[in-house]
C-alpha cells in the first residue's frame, strides 16, 4: 500500500498581493513550496509525491524538484478553477496509477511548516478510519456574527476544531466522493472536509500544531521566518 503526498498549489494567492503565486516566493533563498516538499520527501513513509501546481509554473516547480532533489515527485498536474477542482484534477490523476486503497494526504503547498508527527499520525488515523483530518483545538473565545462587526452571541469553544492540512483518503475514496460532489452539483467546498461534511459523511480529527500554519499574509510569511530561526536555535542547542 502506497502513502501518497497530493500537493495543493493550484492558486494564485490574491491576498498576498505579490506577482508571483505565494507558494513561489523566496524565504531563506528557497521557495516557500519546497519546504512543503521537503517535509514529505525526508517522511520514510511517504512514497509518492504529487503537487497540482497553478496553470504555467508546471516547469518552474519541476525546475526546483531538481535543484532541491525532491526525488519522491512523480507527477505535476495543472490546477483547476477553485480549490476543490484542482483537488479532483489531482485525485483524478493519481486513480490512473495507484490502488483504491493506497493512502492520498492533501496538503496545502502554503503550509510548509508541516512535521513528520502530524504526517505520521494522519497516515495512522486514515489507515484506521477511513479518513484523518489534522485539527488543533480551538483557544480564542468565539462569537458569532451576522455583519462581520458586531456580536451578541457566543459559541463554546470546546465544540470547534480548527482543520488543517494534510487531510487523509483512501484514493478510491475521496475519488467516490469528487464524482458525487459532481453529480450533486457540490462544486466550491473550501476544503476535503468540509466536501466530506457536505456529503453526508463523518470525519476523524487526526493531530495537528499551533506550528503548522497556512501562509496566507505577509504576516504569515513573518511568522514562518520566525518559526525558521526558532528551529534553527533548537538544532544548534543540540
Amino acid at each position: 500500500m502506497a502513502n501518497i503526498a497530493l500537493v495543493i498549489a493550484g492558486g494564485a494567492g490574491s491576498r498576498m498581493h505579490q506577482n508571483i503565486p505565494k507558494q513561489f516566493l523566496t524565504v531563506n533563498e528557497k521557495p516557500i513550496i519546497v519546504y512543503t516538499l521537503e517535509a514529505f520527501q525526508k517522511h520514510a513513509d511517504i512514497d509518492v509525491i504529487t503537487v497540482v501546481c497553478i496553470s504555467g509554473w508546471e516547469q518552474v516547480l519541476w525546475a526546483y524538484a531538481n535543484q532541491f532533489n525532491i526525488s519522491k515527485l512523480k507527477h505535476v498536474v495543472t490546477g483547476g478553477e477553485n480549490g476543490q477542482a484542482s483537488i479532483r484534477n489531482g485525485i483524478y490523476e493519481l486513480e490512473k496509477h495507484y490502488s483504491p486503497d493506497d493512502i492520498v494526504l492533501i496538503h496545502d503547498a502554503i503550509r510548509p511548516m508541516v512535521s513528520a508527527e502530524i504526517i505520521s499520525d494522519c497516515i495512522v488515523t486514515t489507515k484506521k478510519y477511513g479518513c484523518g483530518v489534522a485539527a488543533i483545538p480551538c483557544a480564542e473565545a468565539m462569537m458569532t456574527t451576522t455583519d462581520g462587526e458586531t456580536s451578541a452571541e457566543s459559541y463554546p469553544r470546546q465544540c470547534l476544531k480548527r482543520t488543517q492540512t494534510p487531510q487523509g483518503f483512501p484514493l478510491g475514496r475521496i475519488c467516490n466522493l469528487h464524482r458525487r460532489a459532481q453529480k450533486e452539483c457540490v462544486l466550491d467546498s473550501v476544503a476535503s472536509c468540509t466536501l466530506m461534511i457536505e456529503m453526508g459523511e463523518k470525519i476523524h480529527f487526526s493531530a495537528g500544531s499551533e506550528k503548522n500554519i497556512k501562509l496566507t499574509t505577509i504576516e504569515d510569511i513573518d511568522i514562518f521566518k520566525a518559526l525558521l530561526l526558532a528551529r534553527r536555535s533548537e538544532w544548534l542547542k543540540e
